[in-house]
Parts: structure tokens; C-alpha cells; sequence
């Protein structure tokens, strides 16, 4: 039984793998090779506030026999712990409803645990322990589970802090929250609750949600997770604007003249046909990931890099935003490719005949502030696309100038044609896969011709940090992190997501009613033609077919 278990600490020696096999889970070292601890780390080091490290820490993962949690949720608490950053005294429980012996929790868990050396595996599993009742709001169940975690801690005879992770379904968020409450909180230090998307289908759905979950709990204590801020692109994002004085003039509608931010996929639903039929690409990507990053992108320097001081100016940036219009809207629907390697939409299992659900859509946004009115903000997204990728693009503005002095020169007045006779400049934000920022830009073409040809300033992260690309944690790693730290800056709160619902809801009904027709798409291509289209019809200019950029 747990209560008779006394609390395993980690052991403080870490385990190095050989030097020819470095893994992503290497516990960080000094430049000399001595494991870094909390005592020889400076205040901005690593464990910069890390103070939780001191104390007692209990997690409890709600939903801990789905896919999320096996997947996600304890892979990233085992690579904290293979980076020294969960405390000494630490546990992890899982609760669920379906019954399973400690052991037979810790074998289904343990594949999704990485690490070349097996022993520091079974170190990281005798933290874990597993608890079910037949409800997530089982108060005898949570009750139980809770005083018999509280014996373990009390032997510790330190703070105890307390994190709730969420991995369940948004229905049971208030009964669960309410529950763990009333019978799980009272110790001695924090109580923090990760709560996963979606936070509701429209805004009358999320208003409701957020009124029950903000009767039980208080919005510090609510971390609403988007695993898409946690992307290494994505957090760097407030770096490359905020500290380099190159980028600040440039980021307006000034020299910008249109940002195209991507989200492409090469599969279908795959038999989650049924489950997707009930949300679309919009709810499920547009309005949470891409929106997060339109925000990081769009807003005004933060006084600080932390907590509202962020939040505050990404919900500037959606206050200003129009609720998108069907008319700026064209959604897609893809069929099966010529070869049938991929089945159409609506032959994936769930999914009604006459499905008018988008998996791909293309829309425009204007953000009315000072700083970008007039630059539209094209949002692409779909499944079964020609390739994997998601990006920001932004082109610049036409050089001033560049048609008359490098574009054919017409033989009777000895002036240019008119046209753009050299592409535009374009920073390319490329967030996954490959991360990497490169500038395109106009250079001499070598040799004896002095035409210009494109060509690119390139930070491609494998390339630039090799050593510590290989070791970049996963989103959710830095995610639980900063929760554990207090720092709700990567967190989205309340009103954020109120406004992001006012944008889209309209357009959502809009499609639910059947008021917008889905255009057919193969699979494996680039989408409907009108998606291009768009993109053309509000400024974008498309280069010449004979650049193309590669990774290094």
C-alpha cells in the first residue's frame, strides 16, 4: 500500500550516458563536467526560480491511463527529472477509473520513457504510483488517495506544494476541479491546476465553462495550456523582436506588407474522423495555436517577460481585431488523392456523407491598432497538405525604386517596365519541422552578370546549435516548468481566450449552419486554388519558381 511506502528521494548523483550516445534527457553540467546542482547554479543559471526544488512535490495527473498522459504528461515530468528539475522529494500519482496495480501502471507507462540508461527509468518509476475511483469526482476515491499521499509527505517534514494536471476530457474539468478542492487541498504550500484545451466550441460555451471553473478555483491557480506557446520557435520569438534593434523599426505596416502564418499537415483525421466532424481545423487549430502565435508576433513590448505583462499585450492585440467575416473566409474539404493513399474526408469512420466540416481553411485579419492597421493576416491551415510544416512569413513592402533600376529597360524612353523587377524581402519564421529563421533577400548574381538573384541570411537551428538542438525539450517539458515555477507568462488566460472566441464565433456559426461550402481538395496537395487566390487578392506577391530554400 502507498501509505506504507516512505517517499523515494531522487538519488542527487546523476546518471551520464557514454559520450558517444548523448541523449535529449542529459542532466546538464558544468564546463568542467560536474553535475550542476541548486548550490552552484548563479540567480540566472538553469534553476533560475527553481525555489520549489527546496520543498515537496506531489503531482497528480487526472486521466493518467490516456493517451495525453502516457504521451505526453510523463514524458515531460521524466525529463524535468532527468534535468535535476523536479525536487528531491518528489511523487507523481495517477488517478483514472480503470483499476491497475502500481506495477502494471509503471509497464504501461514505461515505453513512452526514453533514456539510453534503463536505471535512471526505474528511478523515475518509483516516484510513480497509481490510484482509480469510479468517477474523476469520486470524493471517497480522492479522499483516500489524498491522505495517504499526505502520510508520505509529512515524513519529509518540508513544504509541500501540490500539482493537479488535468488529462481529461472538458466535461469532467468542473466536477474534478471541484472535488480535488475540497479533498485534496489544505497543505502547506501552493495548489496549481493545469488545464488542457478546448476551453469550448464558441463564446456562450466558454463563458459557461470559465463561470463554473472560476467558482472553484481562482484564476492564479488555473494554468490553461496551448502546448503550441511552449515551441522553442515560438518562445523565441519574444527574444528576436525585443532584443535586437534590427527587427523593431521594421515591425509595422510602415515596411511590412503582409504576414502569412501557416499550419500544414501531410495526414488526414485517421480514423478520428468522428471526434474531428464535432470541431473543424478552426476550432481545433486556428483559434488556439495560430492565434497564440499572431499574438507573440503582433503585440507591443512586454514591461517584463513574465506573467500579465505578457498576457496583457496579446490581449491588445485581439481586442483589436474585427470578428472575421464568412466573406474573408474560404474553407476547404479534402477527397482521396489519384492514388488513393489517402481516403477522402468523408469516408473516414464517424464521419457523416454530407459533412460540411473544414479540414482546411484560409482567412484574412486586420489588426486595427496604430502599429499594423492596413497589413493583412492571412491564416492557412489544413490536413492532407503537400507537406508538414507550420511558419510565419512575412513579406516586406516593394524596395522603392528597384523597377527602374534593375527591371528590363524599354528600348524608346530608356525607363523600366513597371514591374517588380526584384522579389521581396521576406522573413520566414519556420516553427516546426526544422526550425529556423532566414531572411530572403537580393544579392549580385555571381560571376560577370549583374543581375540580381535571391538568396537568404539563414539561422537554421540544427546547423547554428547542433549540440543543443538534439537535446530541445518537448513543449509540454517547458510548459509543466513554468507552472512549477509560477510563471503564467506561456499560459493563456481568461479574458485572451474570451476575445479569441468573439473573433471566431460568427464564422463558426456561419459553417455549422451550412451557410459556407467547403471546396474539395486532393490529398497531398497544395489545397484549393482559392486559397492562393486570397493570399493574392490582399497584397501577397509570389516569387519566382527558382528559389528554393534548404535546410543545412
Amino acid at each position: 500500500m502507498l501509505r506504507d511506502v516512505v517517499l523515494v528521494k531522487s538519488d542527487p548523483k546523476p546518471v551520464h550516458p557514454p559520450t558517444t550516445q548523448q541523449s535529449d534527457m542529459t542532466p546538464p553540467t558544468t564546463a568542467n563536467g560536474v553535475a550542476r546542482t541548486q548550490e552552484n547554479h548563479n540567480a540566472k543559471g538553469d534553476y533560475y526560480k527553481c525555489d520549489y526544488r527546496a520543498d515537496t512535490l506531489s503531482v497528480f495527473v487526472i486521466g493518467a491511463s490516456g493517451d495525453l498522459a502516457k504521451k505526453k504528461t510523463y514524458p515531460s515530468l521524466f525529463a524535468l527529472f532527468a534535468f535535476h528539475y523536479l525536487p528531491e522529494d518528489f511523487l507523481i500519482v495517477g488517478y483514472a477509473r480503470s483499476a491497475k496495480s502500481d506495477d502494471h501502471f509503471r509497464d504501461a507507462i514505461r515505453p513512452y520513457l526514453k533514456h539510453p540508461h534503463s536505471e535512471l527509468v526505474d528511478q523515475f518509476l518509483s516516484h510513480c504510483y497509481y490510484r482509480h475511483g469510479s468517477s474523476y469526482s469520486d470524493e471517497q476515491a480522492i479522499e483516500t488517495m489524498s491522505k495517504q499521499i499526505a502520510i508520505m509527505e509529512k515524513s519529509t517534514q518540508k513544504t509541500v506544494n501540490r500539482l493537479f494536471y488535468f488529462a481529461i476530457p472538458p466535461v469532467a474539468f468542473v466536477p474534478a476541479a471541484a472535488t480535488l478542492k475540497k479533498k485534496a487541498v489544505g497543505h502547506t504550500g501552493w495548489s496549481r491546476f493545469i488545464v488542457e484545451k478546448p476551453f469550448g466550441s464558441d463564446i456562450k460555451s466558454f463563458e459557461k465553462l470559465n463561470n463554473d471553473m472560476s467558482a472553484v478555483l481562482e484564476e492564479q491557480e488555473m494554468f490553461r495550456i496551448d502546448h503550441y506557446i511552449g515551441k522553442e520557435a515560438v518562445q523565441n520569438l519574444l527574444v528576436m523582436r525585443f532584443a535586437n534593434t534590427t527587427f523593431e523599426p521594421l515591425w509595422n505596416n510602415k515596411y511590412i506588407d503582409s504576414v502569412i502564418i501557416s499550419f500544414k499537415e501531410d495526414f488526414g483525421t485517421k480514423g478520428r474522423g468522428g471526434y474531428f466532424d464535432k470541431n473543424g481545423m478552426i476550432r481545433d487549430v486556428v483559434q488556439n495555436h495560430i492565434m497564440q502565435i499572431v499574438t507573440m508576433f503582433a503585440m507591443e513590448p512586454p514591461a517584463r517577460p513574465t506573467g500579465d505583462y505578457i498576457r496583457d499585450e496579446k490581449v491588445k492585440v485581439l481586442q483589436a481585431i474585427p470578428a472575421i467575416r464568412k466573406d474573408d473566409c474560404i474553407t476547404g474539404q479534402y477527397i482521396s488523392d489519384d492514388e488513393r493513399r489517402e481516403p477522402g474526408y468523408t469516408e473516414d469512420e464517424g464521419v457523416p456523407d454530407d459533412s460540411k466540416t473544414e479540414t482546411g481553411a484560409a482567412m484574412v485579419m486586420y489588426i486595427n491598432n496604430s502599429r499594423w492597421e492596413g497589413v493583412p493576416f492571412i491564416l492557412r491551415a489544413g490536413k492532407a497538405l503537400n507537406e508538414s510544416k507550420s511558419e510565419i512569413r512575412v513579406q516586406f513592402k516593394k524596395s522603392p525604386g528597384s523597377s527602374l533600376m534593375f527591371g528590363a529597360v524599354d528600348s524608346e524612353d530608356g525607363y523600366g517596365t513597371g514591374q517588380e523587377a526584384v522579389e521581396r524581402n521576406e522573413l520566414v519564421i519556420r516553427l516546426k519541422p526544422d526550425e529556423a529563421i532566414y531572411l530572403k533577400m537580393n544579392i549580385k548574381a555571381p560571376g560577370l552578370s549583374g543581375d540580381p538573384v535571391v538568396s537568404e541570411l539563414d539561422l537554421t537551428y540544427k546547423s547554428r546549435f547542433p549540440d543543443q538542438f538534439s537535446k530541445l525539450p518537448d513543449a509540454y517539458t517547458r510548459l509543466i516548468l513554468q507552472v512549477l515555477r509560477g510563471d503564467a507568462a506561456t499560459f493563456v488566460r481568461h479574458d485572451e481566450l474570451r476575445e479569441a472566441w468573439r473573433i471566431f464565433t460568427p464564422l463558426l456559426h456561419s459553417i455549422g449552419r451550412g451557410e459556407i461550402e467547403p471546396i474539395k481538395y486532393k490529398a497531398f496537395s497544395r489545397g484549393p486554388k482559392e486559397w492562393d487566390e486570397l493570399c493574392a487578392k490582399h497584397g501577397f506577391v509570389y516569387g519566382g519558381a527558382s528559389y528554393h530554400w534548404k535546410t543545412t
